[in-house]
């Protein structure tokens, strides 16, 4: 097969993909179309049926396996696919591991990495929390390992989660030994269960869409409840040192528009907020790239509110 990371401008489709997302809507001018969004295990690649109506296009509907014909175009900077025809597929037509997004780096390796944090953290009551949930628990272990970050905007893929809390873990280490103002235990602590909320908020793939709980309310505020359970079973753990570790959880997206329930009151809430929207940011912009063959000027993104450039121009 050949998969959404090859495409490129002009290119025809014709294969089988898995529909993550179906959507109906409907033209300015009122014609019904179809917005439907293609995956792999390379990513995703947003596609149009301009006339669902017509015979070529088969019944078809989220999670089905479809074998796509149609040509590749850009629109705004970001390859499109315009459908001709679709096919549902039956089961033994498709390898299912073909069709789902994995983090390039070793998931073994990572949590490795991860839990080598654990065992280099001081504070006998944060070590104790952080193996509660990364050592010991074994139905969290398994849903972290396997969760993407984000639905679609950075680390959407399985191992994301880990990918993305690893690269923040990191990078606050890196913080601690440049300001030595940072409580590297509580700031590492703090970055190694910023996002653990998401296991709850995003089901695992194929869906990977917002369970009824992260619908009402939200990874941050899931984090905050699963870091107070764990808390209750760890006996004479510092209450204030409790709250400074959900403060920097609550804080973390930095900005009430960003959906962040309060603003960083310490500093290592500041510093994990930083290093959140750095990994995050420069990720998304990493994935954006992976999925343009574009030179020069992309155009406006709303993600980074600027207009931005593909194939650097020599």
């Amino acid at each position: 097969m050949k998969y959404i990371q090859d495409y490129k401008e002009g290119d025809r489709v014709f294969d089988i993909y898995l529909c993550k997302h179906k959507q109906s809507a409907v033209t300015k001018n009122g014609k019904p179309y179809e917005n439907v969004i293609l995956q792999d295990k390379t990513g995703t690649l947003d596609a149009k049926v301009w006339d669902p109506n017509n015979a070529g296009i088969e019944e078809f509907d989220t999670l089905d396996y479809i074998e796509v014909y149609g040509e590749v175009n850009s629109f705004q900077g970001a390859l499109q696919v315009n459908v001709k025809r679709i096919r549902c597929c039956h089961e033994g037509e498709y390898d299912p591991a073909d069709y789902l997004p994995v983090s390039k780096k070793n998931i073994d390796e990572m949590m490795k990495e991860l839990t080598g944090y654990i065992n280099s953290l001081q504070n006998s009551y944060l070590k104790e929390l952080m193996q509660a949930f990364f050592v010991k628990d074994e139905k969290f272990i398994k849903a972290f390992r396997q969760s993407s970050a984000a639905k679609t905007v950075h680390h959407g893929f399985v191992g994301g989660l880990l990918e993305h809390t690893l690269s923040v873990t990191k990078m606050c280490d890196f913080y601690c030994t440049q300001y030595p103002i940072l409580n590297r235990d509580l700031l590492l602590s703090a970055a190694m269960c910023h996002d653990i909320g998401k296991t709850k908020e995003l089901s695992l793939f194929p869906e990977n869409d917002y369970t009824d709980d992260g619908q009402f309310l939200g990874h941050i505020v899931m984090g905050v409840e699963m870091i107070g359970e764990k808390i209750r079973d760890i006996k004479g753990f510092p209450p204030v040192l409790a709250n400074e570790l959900k403060h920097c959880i609550l804080a973390h997206h930095g900005e009430y528009e960003f959906g962040s329930p309060k603003k960083p009151a310490i500093v290592e809430a500041m510093a994990l907020n930083f290093a959140d929207n750095t990994d995050a940011k420069i990720q998304t912009f990493t994935e954006l790239m992976e999925h343009t063959n574009e030179k020069g000027w992309l155009g406006f993104n709303r993600l980074f509110d600027s207009n931005l450039i593909g194939t650097r121009m020599e």
